[in-house]
């Protein structure tokens, strides 16, 4: 199809959802659900949003532009208005602005309006401080339109403006770009955002969710030329790592394998752009996976994540920055513990269409999030102890082996309380109770 025919196609899709119940479809949590309880869903995404702000000196954000790429209902440029002089908002359906400048009529300085859903033409060039966009691009069928709307990203941000995105990171490979439609949408690997990032001249302080459908990334907007400038960089003093722990908790070791395989470093001295290009933790004679650099934080300390070598050995290992494949600091110690067992477990069971109804099936749907599974072929469920209908699983997040399993209820499954069980193979996982009720849909 030509980008007309995609953009038409979008439209018209994302109007009918939009008159359905454009509050499931934006938020994917529940059906009619009321103005707060559909605000109420951006907490989590607009923590993260806020947390890249502390990269930008709040009197820039106060007197600076935000852009959110498909807006929707104005979900998040209520709660982002009150961070800068003026938020817009562009969405490719003229429906769901139609509500969003009725949600935001009582926000002075929303400016919610009508795009093209091929790029930000109707933008000028530099304008704004603070890009972002969530759930968005994973819609769009066409990876050459999401391509345009990051190039067109660049274009509107000004120089040194920030950029917080999301992308479905999904195996690109295991599904053909035929298969895309205006739901389940493009795809795009880890390498594909750093090749496009280095060579439009962003650094990247965050690449987070790798592999899922919720890769999240941050980028900056650097003058043409910068990376050739990093090169003959020179520190005024040496980094110095202050402090190593696991990044899920604070403990000063880490397992060599598995889902807590991960790090953070507190650093300081780092260069003043330093991101994930061209800067690397060598882990005895591996490198990890840099996952973000933090902000400077008022103690003059950046945090830095690292995923860490599949298989890295037990032991105390030599640990090193590395920028411009030059040493920044003396080598610091870390200490891996042997990977323990996978341990399968269910993390959640939710209704299969309102994702926040959990361990309440209101459509007869059922999704059940597992980890830790390794043999996920041998996954079986029983309701009451029958065997559940239509079950299909995939994987959302390969290093935590994380499994989303979805199936029907077995017809004589009435309402009430009754048993979800599920097996891997032979091990049977504690039983889960769950409340049956009419669905209206």
């Amino acid at each position: 199809m030509s980008s007309a025919e995609i953009t038409a196609r979008m439209r018209e899709d994302w109007n009918a959802r939009a008159r359905e119940d454009a509050g499931y479809y934006v938020a994917f949590g529940q059906r009619d659900q009321d103005d707060a309880g559909f605000f109420a869903t951006a907490i989590d995404v607009l923590r993260a949003l806020e947390t890249e702000l502390r990269r930008i000196p709040p009197s820039q954000c106060a007197q600076g532009k935000a852009l959110e790429i498909g807006c929707g209902p104005g979900r998040l440029m209520r709660p982002m208005s009150r961070y800068f002089r003026e938020i817009h908002g562009v969405d490719v359906s003229d429906e769901m602005i139609a509500l969003a400048r009725e949600k935001l009529r009582d926000v002075p300085n929303a400016f919610p309006r009508v795009s093209s859903g091929a790029g930000l033409e109707e933008l000028a060039d530099d304008s704004f401080d603070f890009v972002y966009s969530y759930a968005v691009f994973q819609h769009i069928p066409s990876r050459e339109v999401v391509y345009q709307y990051m190039r067109e990203i660049r274009r509107v941000l000004k120089m040194g403006g920030l950029a917080r995105l999301q992308f479905n990171g999904l195996m690109p490979e295991t599904i053909p770009q035929s298969a895309y439609n205006t739901w389940a949408g493009a795809r795009f690997s880890a390498a594909e955002i750093l090749e496009f990032t280095k060579a439009n001249d962003f650094q990247v302080y965050v690449l987070e969710g790798v592999a899922t459908q919720y890769m999240s990334t941050t980028w900056h907007k650097q003058p043409g030329g910068w990376q050739e400038r990093q090169r003959r960089w020179y520190p005024a003093e040496p980094a110095k790592i202050r402090r190593i722990t696991n990044a899920s908790s604070t403990e000063p070791l880490a397992p060599g394998a598995g889902p807590f395989a991960s790090i953070s470093i507190l650093a300081e001295n780092l260069p003043d752009e330093v991101g994930l290009h061209h800067f690397g933790v060598a882990v005895g004679g591996s490198f990890g996976t840099v996952t973000s650099i933090g902000a400077l934080d008022p103690t003059g300390f950046q945090e830095v994540k690292v995923l860490l070598p599949e298989g890295t050995p037990a032991g105390l290992i030599p640990l090193e920055l590395r920028w411009l494949d030059r040493r920044l600091c003396a080598p610091a110690t870390l200490r891996v513990i042997p990977a323990g067992p996978l341990v399968p477990r269910i993390e959640s069971i939710t209704d299969g269409v309102n994702l926040i109804s959990k361990n309440r099936i209101e459509n007869r749907l059922v999704k059940i999030t597992l980890e830790e599974i390794a043999r996920p072929d041998e996954i079986r469920a029983f309701v009451d102890g029958l065997r559940a209908l239509e079950l299909a699983y995939f994987c959302v997040d390969p290093r935590r082996r994380r499994y989303e399993v979805n199936f029907r209820l077995p017809d004589s499954v009435g309402s009430g309380n009754c048993a979800i069980e599920v097996f891997i193979g032979k091990r049977k996982l504690a039983p889960v109770s769950v409340e049956v009720v009419a669905s209206a849909y």
